[in-house]
């Protein structure tokens, strides 16, 4: 049972808000980690021989699969350490992505948040340790680097961008007449009723304005978040077990606090009672439906990869796994309305819902003024940017952002040895808007 507490500890840290210790200061952090280069999965050689050598294993059971270094690793070879279902995509041949690569990317320069002088998009992607980033314009893929050893052809862990496929989803029913949003959520899961959710309408669910006690403290071992993590735990429990086993024993569990609608609460429990609506209204799972709807629909390359509790419940908060290609492939059904070709895959008004953005700020103390106008809708986070662009966001750098004005998607995947956003957003978020102001002077 030794691989229980690690394995605890991956469950809480995939349901860490992004919005994390967003107030804490920019910094500099190249001095206190081992670099990108030297911290490359290949450079350290973790899991190469037959077998590897002793200290180059990366292992389940005492936790070192999701420790940085090795964490750079795991995130590209999950299946190896975790049991996942497949998503699909059913044999159906891939779409070839369009190229029109612009060089001119590579000499862009911009300044860091909290910093005086500018770096270089090469100096960006290094220290916030990108695996790979896709950027298409119009339709096009402008630019594709892959680094340190992840390859095209590679799944990555999306971590918490997970939340908004399972938030899409839901969104699509929604609209389509299927889930009425001002409906309890007890109403199409009555094992709610009693529960802290039973009140809270779709919506509020859906939007994580819930008023629900369920907290996130990972310093704490008596939080919920452990109780949760526990249930969601794959493996054996351990002897003397006496907890929820399953996300599904687990949720009717939790007690209401305070009242709903009343404000942002970035909880991951609120995701998986959306994943079980998803299965509940549809009969399928979410990785199932995921398949049925989009994955055996627009072209994608690779089957997806989803985390599964012990029951083979999806983990629909943060456990799904794509290639990055397959990532950006979603981006650009988002960007066209949810269109892929002739075939209208979403509803169409899906896409306009999430960048009308929620009803409170996303932050409380924003890391920078730019994201005063934050806020959440549909598991989306919406920047309120005259842009209207928004983005899915997961910890150690995970990110897909979409500017529907500029017709942009940028789909990057990374494994910063902080968690935290707050380490990649003094980089990531100026560069992305950077990257939107080099193709609004450089229209194609």
């Amino acid at each position: 049972m030794s691989a229980i507490k690690p394995l605890l500890a991956l469950s809480a840290l995939l349901c860490l808000p992004s919005a994390s210790i967003q107030a804490a200061q920019c910094s500099d952090q190249a001095d206190t980690f081992m670099s990108a280069s030297a911290s490359a999965p290949e450079t350290l050689g973790w899991m190469q021989g037959s077998p590897p050598a002793a200290d180059r294993r990366v292992k389940l059971a005492d936790g070192s699969f999701f420790k940085f270094p090795a964490l750079r690793y795991s995130v590209a070879h999950m299946n190896e350490f975790l049991p996942t279902t497949l998503v699909k995509r059913r044999n159906t041949t891939p779409t070839s992505l369009e190229y029109a690569l612009d060089e001119d990317i590579e000499s862009l320069s911009f300044t860091p948040w909290g910093r005086q002088e500018a770096v270089d998009l090469q100096q960006a992607l290094s220290e916030t340790y990108t695996d790979g980033m896709l950027i298409m314009h119009k339709g096009k893929v402008i630019y594709e680097r892959y680094f340190d050893g992840f390859k095209d052809y590679d799944r990555h862990l999306l971590m918490s961008m997970t939340k908004a496929v399972t938030g899409t989803l839901a969104l699509d029913l929604i609209k389509r007449g299927k889930i009425d949003e001002s409906q309890l959520i007890s109403h199409y899961i009555p094992e709610l009723k009693n529960s802290g959710f039973g009140d809270a309408t779709v919506e509020q669910v859906l939007n994580m304005t819930t008023g629900i006690d369920f907290d996130e403290n990972y310093a704490d071992p008596k939080s919920e978040i452990w109780v949760f993590s526990a249930a969601g735990n794959p493996l054996p429990k351990p002897k003397g077990y006496q907890g929820p086993t399953g996300y599904y024993e687990y949720l009717p569990m939790v007690q209401k606090q305070g009242e709903h609608g009343k404000g942002f609460h970035y909880l991951t429990a609120n995701t998986e009672v959306i994943g079980w609506l998803i299965a509940r209204v549809t009969g399928m799972s979410v990785a199932d439906y995921l398949e049925e709807k989009v994955w055996s629909k627009i072209g994608m390359e690779r089957a997806a990869l989803f985390q599964i509790d012990e029951y083979g419940t999806p983990f629909s908060g943060g456990g799904l796994n794509a290639s990055l290609r397959d990532l950006a492939r979603f981006g650009e059904l988002i960007r066209n309305n949810g269109r892929f070709g002739d075939e209208q895959i979403l509803h169409p008004d899906v896409v306009a819902d999430i960048s009308g953005g929620g009803h409170y700020p996303a932050f409380a103390e924003p890391l920078d003024d730019s994201m005063a106008s934050w806020s959440f809708r549909s598991m989306w986070w919406v920047t309120g940017n005259e842009n209207k662009a928004f983005m899915a966001r997961g910890v150690h750098g995970q990110s897909l952002y979409i500017d529907p004005a500029q017709d942009l998607v940028i789909a990057r995947f990374a494994s910063h040895p902080v968690a935290a956003n707050q380490a990649n957003d003094c980089i990531s978020l100026p560069l992305y808007e950077h990257i939107v102001d080099y193709f609004a002077k450089h229209e194609r």
